[in-house]
């Protein structure tokens, strides 16, 4: 028999009726409040932010961003943001640190503490141990009297007049302000970096920009005896046995070198069909289209698909740097890479 205490379960408070219009006031004053702290926030970056920016850039390490409570919260999307834009990062828990996380930051590192008060126990009780392996540390605070600021090399204003929350407590306004000055660094450290398209699709592998500029050709298209072709001499049935064996909807036409002659298309054959065409005494010669649309095995396959979508055609002939027959890429291999 449980011989427990029972779990007393607070009784639910007591609502007043509810005030849409008033719910809808304070979402706009929200609005407006955070806008002016970001406004002011604007005018009070300087020397410091742009020295901060360069002292992230030479860092020989990581960017270790800290912080406690909401502020933590906001560290951590600020670490994430640094290392997706080409700054290596990461977001070390202050309290974590105390009790053995503080072996991840190494001499080279540099530390961004944020803390809106800038007087964060946990952070405070880390300052004689990050003096000690002589990272560079970087605040990012409310206060430019605060403690944290006095012992940053360099700090950071991330102050607000006022918290959109009616009762001034809760960091609202004050959270906002540091994400967006997150931001700025991040903005600013990429574009110090020369950081592009590109090197952002190799940080984000899985997503649709990714798939876009690092999927080629030559990743999706089938090759070898995969790719339906026959010989410019080859008779209607034997291209018809190729192109249908084969499943992309059309087959090319090549030449012993593999140099592309013309394309047939499951289009192509309707259009014989409905002229009343004897098939049989035909070549591949006299069906093929002359000068098909190629592309090559190392373009991008987002790039075979805007071929595909500018000539309004299903599939192309993929060739390689000799112009010799590599390959052959339809529209459902495109979709199935989720390149479309």
């Amino acid at each position: 028999m449980d011989t427990s205490a029972p779990t007393l379960i607070p009784a639910p408070r007591e609502l007043a009726s509810f005030d849409a219009q008033r719910a809808l006031q304070l979402a706009c004053d929200t609005f407006d409040i955070e806008a002016r702290a970001l406004i002011g926030l604007k005018s009070r970056q300087g020397e410091a932010f742009a020295r901060a920016v360069e002292t992230m850039l030479r860092c020989g390490g990581r960017v270790v961003v800290m912080g406690m409570g909401k502020s933590g919260h906001v560290g951590r999307k600020i670490a994430a943001t640094l290392a997706s834009t080409g700054t290596p990062a990461m977001f070390v828990h202050p309290a974590e640190a105390s009790h053995g996380d503080l072996g991840m930051v190494t001499p080279g590192d540099v530390v961004l503490a944020i803390s809106n008060s800038g007087e964060s126990d946990e952070i405070a009780a880390l300052l004689p141990a990050l003096k000690r392996l002589g990272v560079s540390l970087i605040s990012m605070t409310g206060r430019a009297d605060s403690s944290l600021a006095r012992h940053a090399d360099l700090a950071l204003d991330s102050g607000v007049d006022q918290e959109a929350c009616p009762l001034n407590l809760a960091p609202t306004a004050s959270t906002t302000a540091q994400m967006a000055l997150g931001d700025a660094l991040a903005v600013a450290l990429l574009d110090a970096r020369g950081f592009r398209e590109a090197d952002f699709a190799l940080s984000h592998p899985g997503g649709s920009l990714g798939r876009k500029l690092l999927i080629h050709v030559r990743d999706l298209m089938v090759s070898g005896d995969a790719v339906p072709c026959v010989a410019p001499d080859a008779m209607f049935g034997a291209l018809l046995a190729e192109m249908t064996g084969k499943g992309l909807g059309f087959t090319a036409v090549a030449d012993a070198q593999q140099q592309v002659l013309g394309i047939f298309t499951d289009g192509d054959l309707r259009r014989l069909i409905e002229r009343g065409e004897d098939l049989r005494s035909l070549t591949a010669s006299a069906v093929m289209h002359p000068r098909p649309k190629v592309i090559r095995d190392d373009a991008l396959a987002v790039d075979a698909a805007g071929l595909m979508e500018q000539y309004r055609v299903s599939g192309v002939l993929v060739v390689d740097a000799a112009r010799r027959l590599v390959g052959a890429l339809n529209l459902n291999q495109l979709m199935r890479a989720k390149v479309l």
